[in-house]
């Protein structure tokens, strides 16, 4: 609906409308929320919570298959800056890093970062994204 109505306003009125599709979005003022978190808060939280109760095995949802897109949030900020300076056309814009991951590899990178050694398990019955 924005998308449409910024092209109208464009042609209407000659109006500069940017319409921006920021990727996976991840930084500083996260939602670490089990319940309503997204992906790499909630693995963050579940690896440093099994590394602080000594947790030999951390179940991940669906079959790690599945590719995501993340972009950290100032880069996404800088990306919006740079979009209103010198972006005048009437076609949405992606936002993001141009580089998908496994949430599979994801997992082994956090895992990692975090100090986690125990094993990494696939709950299959839970959607991949």
């Amino acid at each position: 609906m924005l998308l449409v109505q910024g092209q109208a306003y464009r042609q209407q009125h000659n109006f500069n409308s940017i319409y921006l599709l920021p990727t996976n979005l991840y930084g500083p003022g996260d939602n670490f929320d089990p319940d309503s978190s997204h992906v790499i808060p909630a693995l963050i939280r579940k690896f440093i919570q099994a590394k602080e109760k000594g947790t030999k095995v951390v179940t991940v949802w669906g079959t790690g298959t599945a590719t995501r897109e993340f972009l950290y949030v100032e880069d996404a900020a800088v990306g919006i800056a740079l979009a209103t300076e010198k972006y005048d056309g009437t076609e949405p814009i992606n936002l993001g890093s141009g580089q998908e991951i496994s949430i599979q590899d994801l997992a082994t990178v956090i895992a990692k970062l975090v100090g986690y050694v125990g094993k990494i398990t696939w709950d299959t019955t839970k959607p991949d994204g």
